[in-house]
């Protein structure tokens, strides 16, 4: 039988098949000995043929090639990689400029591994109800920046529903995976737009000002228009993986853009002469902070570097 991956519970999957019934199923053993260096080797939205067993649970055999996965490396198995979803068509990154802050650091790495896979990421800002007059200015500056780079930016509340509804355009028709650190408010963002999926919300800790892990495994969910959303666990870093360093660059498309007028071919704009890139940095030409974050990933060795903040 063949069917849609829409829920991993850890050792579980719930995959619904392509005649509309759903079966819990587990991984049959040699997947992990394929040279698939992940915690994961089956994802959310993996398309995967399986077996039926007599105790009417399965048991998944094979998975159908890939067009994209969103990845990150595993916090705890760093030489072993998460794979998020696989097979999306847009990413909404939620960030929230308090309670709690996202750092642009965590944003320029997730846009960065984004970017490899070729999967467009939307930047949803919630919460602009907590917001002063003088985060209002901040947030119009980051929306300006990531706007500039070439990044969507929509600001919103889910708590007061400002903006969610502009939202909704965006996901018919689409497999859309939902990301940020806990405490963003990405299941009360989806309770906003789908009431019926009634997700479970938690405050955010006034003591650490980090969010709690009110979802604790993936799921896929239909939504209107032929389309899917998929809620993920907050996550607190974003280690990148399968990155060649020379590469990084690559996925920063202001970095890419300037880079073609360095002087050499393989510059890693950080002690080259004629490095057109550290040029537009002094200009301002490129943020200072998203080249702070490239060089984060060229020294991608202390994972602590990305938390500071949750």
């Amino acid at each position: 039988m063949h069917g849609l991956v829409v829920r991993n519970t850890g050792s579980w999957y719930t995959v619904s098949a392509d005649d509309g019934t759903l079966w819990e199923a587990k991984v049959k053993g040699n997947f992990r000995i394929k040279g698939i260096r992940s915690t994961n080797p089956v994802a959310i939205g993996d398309r995967v043929d399986f077996t039926p067993l007599p105790d009417n649970t399965a048991l998944i055999t094979a998975i159908d090639d890939r067009k994209n996965y969103v990845i990150r490396k595993s916090i705890n198995l760093s030489k072993q990689s998460h794979i998020l979803a696989a097979n999306v068509d847009q990413c909404f990154l939620i960030v929230t400029l308090r309670n709690p802050e996202t750092s642009t650091t965590f944003i320029d790495r997730f846009l960065a591994s984004a970017e490899a896979y070729r999967i467009p990421v939307v930047l949803v800002f919630n919460k602009t109800d907590l917001l002063d007059d003088e985060d209002m200015d901040l947030l119009r500056g980051m929306v300006r920046l990531y706007n500039t780079v070439g990044y969507e930016c929509r600001c919103v509340s889910a708590t007061a529903g400002t903006g969610v509804e502009e939202l909704r355009g965006l996901l018919s028709g689409k497999v859309t995976l939902l990301s940020g650190n806990s405490g963003v408010g990405k299941s009360t963002l989806i309770n906003r737009l789908f009431p019926n999926l009634d997700l479970k919300t938690a405050e955010v800790s006034d003591a650490y000002q980090t969010g709690k892990h009110t979802t604790t495994f993936s799921e896929m969910f239909p939504v209107d228009g032929a389309g899917y959303i998929i809620d993920t666990p907050g996550i607190k870093g974003f280690g990148t993986f399968d990155m060649e360093r020379e590469e990084v660059g690559h996925y920063f498309k202001d970095i890419f853009r300037v880079s073609h007028d360095c002087r050499f071919n393989n510059c890693t704009h950080t002690h080259e002469p004629g490095c057109a890139v550290r040029e537009a940095v002094e200009h301002h030409d490129i943020s200072l902070s998203r080249y702070n974050s490239y060089l984060s990933m060229l020294e991608d060795k202390d994972e602590d570097r990305y938390r500071k903040g949750y």
